[in-house]
């Protein structure tokens, strides 16, 4: 099966958190490849039909339904001839097409006289609304909302073109409801759902797994991890935290014994035992304005030492990865990051190939970087 991932804004992070919950879920990928933000995957076997909502940085998956060599539109053209392109009720439909070739116009003309000759008054939108990537480049953005269907053509050069449907779809509302009407939200210091998921796939956890969050605050990686049916520990020192968490969970109704919370200092508490750490720690100190080098490199340390005492407290507790965040300061027009072989050398834990990968945008003073250790 060949699957298309239609990323968000941050490419890398969103590339490795595909990969990581296919291991997550004992799926083999034969091969990949990515252009833009498109990551075509072909995978052993089928994707669930909810897999998206396990996904922080996925905006779209389709599925392949034909393909052909490069630069052979006929080849895809007459792979559809096989296929059914629309099976929904609506006469008159809108469809967008999420283009990753080098020239599509052969596929749209085939498009328009296909649905011409199923007598559909179908029409193609075309969206010049975009967002910036963590590179600065600019994606599309397309709100499922605005058309009935939505296709794709991804070719990888000299090699493949491929065309198919979208499948599954995030529901940025839902996301949105989960996130603003819970009872008790700290908007500064929180984490969002999307990068819980992501965390949470980077950790490799499997399902039915136990997750630890050493600085769980008001429980928002937590929850992601019970939608998910995992099992949760959170920690925090602050106790109005464990309360509003508390109060979160009564609100989702989460089962009770589904989680654990500890209102205790996480660099000291003798932990109970877990499959992975997923946790944001304190990044320090919320800058208005753009800090010193000095300054920067004395917030960096104090979260080096924070992070390097629950890194060692957490060895003979957590058995798998240990994913967490860690600031990522903005001096002048360049980033400083933490000491990360400091970390791995004062812990014993190695960083996992190709971590720490940067998130933030363009205005933060204070960003982030993921860290994966293993």
């Amino acid at each position: 099966m060949k699957y298309l991932f239609i990323l968000g804004r941050n490419v890398k992070l969103s590339s490795a958190e595909v990969l990581a919950y296919l291991v997550r879920k004992e799926i083999s990928v034969n091969d990949y490849s990515l252009r833009d933000n498109a990551l075509l995957i072909d995978m052993e076997e089928t994707l669930d039909a909810d897999a998206i909502n396990s996904l922080g940085g996925v905006i779209s998956i389709g599925l392949v339904i034909s393909s052909g060599s490069s630069g052979e539109t006929k080849e895809v053209i007459s792979g559809l001839e096989k296929q059914s392109i629309y099976d929904g009720s609506k006469n008159n439909l809108t469809y967008f097409i999420w283009d990753f070739s080098e020239d599509s116009q052969e596929v749209r003309d085939y498009l328009k006289s296909r649905f011409k000759s199923e007598k559909l008054r179908a029409s193609e939108k075309v969206f010049t609304r975009s967002v910036k990537s963590q590179e600065g480049e600019n994606l599309f953005n397309v709100g499922s909302k605005l058309v009935d269907e939505q296709y794709f053509i991804f070719e990888i050069s000299g090699k493949d073109t491929y065309f198919g449907r979208i499948v599954q779809k995030c529901d940025y509302d839902e996301l949105e409801k989960r996130d603003m009407l819970k009872p008790v939200r700290r908007e500064d210091l929180a984490i969002s759902p999307r990068l819980s998921k992501i965390m949470i796939n980077l950790s490799h956890i499997k399902p039915g797994g136990k997750l630890l969050d050493g600085f769980c605050g008001i429980g928002v990686v937590l929850e992601e991890g019970l939608l998910q049916d995992l099992k949760v520990i959170g920690i925090d020192k602050d106790k109005s935290a464990i309360e509003g968490a508390k109060q979160n969970f009564i609100w989702f109704k989460s089962k009770v014994a589904d989680y654990e919370l500890i209102n205790a200092d996480s660099t000291r508490i003798r932990l109970p035992k877990a499959d992975v750490l997923v946790t944001e720690p304190d990044l320090g100190e919320t800058l208005k304005k753009t800090p010193t080098r000095e300054k920067a490199k004395q917030q960096l340390r104090e979260y080096e030492n924070l992070m390097i005492d629950v890194l060692n407290n957490v060895r003979k507790s957590v058995n798998g990865r240990a994913v967490f965040t860690a600031p990522h300061i903005r001096i002048m027009n360049k980033r400083l990051g933490c000491n990360a072989e400091r970390i791995a050398n004062e812990t014993g834990f190695k960083m996992v190939k190709g971590f720490p990968i940067n998130e933030h945008r363009s205005n933060q003073i204070v960003g982030r970087q993921i860290f994966v250790m293993e």
